[in-house]
């Protein structure tokens, strides 16, 4: 157990992997507020956590819009959906937790991730995630993995599983309560109209 003192090390992980398929050009690139998605969210990343990773096939394409102390971790089997993304982030990474997110995520708030990053000494070891739940939904693009999830994330991904909501219903998970600021902030941004709105 973690005492109430100490803070446990906490990583970002962002998938910047994706077809952008409904949006038509990535996702990563698109500016808001002038700002590239992928840079906005790790600015919001490099706020709340100790490292910030970047999980993508092909990292030259964001080498020049993110900084330098930013690490790329390859995605070594591209395609395979976010679930297999943050198996291959837990591999990789030696932090006590892994903060998923989302490259397509503007209106993240560091202060309420903050809040979530500080109310971890209080989880019990047990629990292998915290993540936010509407409307009967996970949402899994950004919430908190320990590093012992990755055995039964692993095991479920060779059985074939690749659903996020799936697996967050077999493993302990505490919830996050998404209030309507919170709600707002978990928007993610995944067609041209959404862009426009």
């Amino acid at each position: 157990m973690i005492s109430p003192n100490s803070k446990p090390s906490v990583a970002a992980v962002i998938l910047a992997g994706g077809k952008s398929s409904r949006m038509g050009e990535d996702k990563a690139l698109i500016p808001w507020d002038g700002t590239p998605l992928l840079q906005k969210v790790c600015k919001v990343a490099d706020e709340c956590c100790q490292q910030v990773y970047i999980l993508t096939p092909w990292p030259d394409r964001y080498l020049s819009i993110v900084k330098k102390e930013y690490k790329f971790l390859l995605e070594s089997n591209p395609g395979q959906g976010p679930l297999v993304g943050l198996a291959e982030g837990l591999a990789q990474i030696s932090a006590d937790w892994v903060l998923l997110l989302a490259c397509d995520l503007p209106l993240l708030d560091p202060i309420i991730i903050d809040s979530w990053v500080s109310h971890l000494t209080q989880i019990p070891s047990d629990i292998l995630a915290l993540v936010p739940r509407q409307a009967e939904l996970w949402q899994p693009l950004c919430g908190f993995y320990r590093r012992e999830a990755l055995p039964e994330l692993q095991n479920f991904i060779q059985q074939g599983g690749r659903s996020f909501q799936t697996w967050l219903e077999q493993v302990p998970v505490q919830v996050i309560p998404v209030s309507e600021q919170c709600s707002d902030m978990l928007w993610n941004c995944n067609t041209p109209s959404d862009l426009h709105h």
